[in-house]
């Protein structure tokens, strides 16, 4: 039984009520310890492989499934939307490092890793289970979209946008519009048509062809 069930109050520092160190002073102490950050990521997917829905998992229950106390976790995530935030991109490919000397080459790099990303949601119930979820916690997709997808997305246009000044691409058109022509073939075929062919060779053949048809007009 816990403190909770058993009416006790919880010691103020270990919860959510009690005082937590300021993000500076976080940084100051001593540094994170990677075995506890897995052990918390480790209890977090056990739980969800196990079929508790995200509504359900609260931080008092990660805390006690991963051995640690509340005041462990929230020194290092803010809430649990955080903590699931961070949770997924520990389960995706890390996003590439452009090397910026072709933009053909770094979109191909940007389409790859969508590619990646999408055969990892289709062999991984937890990311299939756990997508299929947030839709229904906007606090959890919002931060989501903007820690990861966001981030991205602006990478992307980056690329586009350097690849106009070069000359590699015309610049009569709206930036946002030419990232889309380019991941939009992916996207189609990870999350509206989750069965279709996601083959090697993929990332290239997009770009390649859109490029040939955003060439800069004689």
């Amino acid at each position: 039984m816990s403190l909770q069930d058993s009416g006790i109050p919880e010691p103020q520092g270990d919860g959510p009520a009690g005082p937590r160190p300021a993000p500076e002073a976080a940084r100051r102490g001593r540094p994170r310890s990677e075995a506890v950050e897995q052990a918390i990521f480790d209890a977090v997917a056990g739980l969800l492989e196990e079929g508790v829905p995200l509504a359900e998992l609260s931080i008092e229950r990660i805390a006690r499934t991963a051995g640690v106390g509340k005041a462990t976790i929230y020194r290092r995530w803010p809430g649990k939307e955080e903590l699931f935030v961070e949770l997924l991109r520990s389960l995706e490919p890390e996003d590439p490092v452009l090397t910026g000397t072709s933009v053909r080459d770094d979109l191909v790099m940007l389409l790859e890793t969508l590619r990646q990303r999408g055969l990892a949601k289709r062999s991984s119930a937890l990311l299939h289970n756990v997508f299929s979820q947030m839709h229904a916690y906007p606090k959890l997709w919002d931060a989501y979209q903007d820690t990861v997808i966001e981030p991205r997305r602006r990478l992307g246009m980056d690329t586009v946008r350097r690849g106009m000044e070069l000359g590699e691409i015309r610049d009569d058109l709206d930036v946002e519009f030419v990232n889309d022509l380019f991941i939009g073939p992916l996207l189609l075929r990870t999350v509206i048509r989750p069965g279709a062919t996601l083959e090697p060779g993929l990332a290239e053949r997009v770009v390649d062809a859109v490029l040939a048809g955003l060439r800069p007009r004689p």
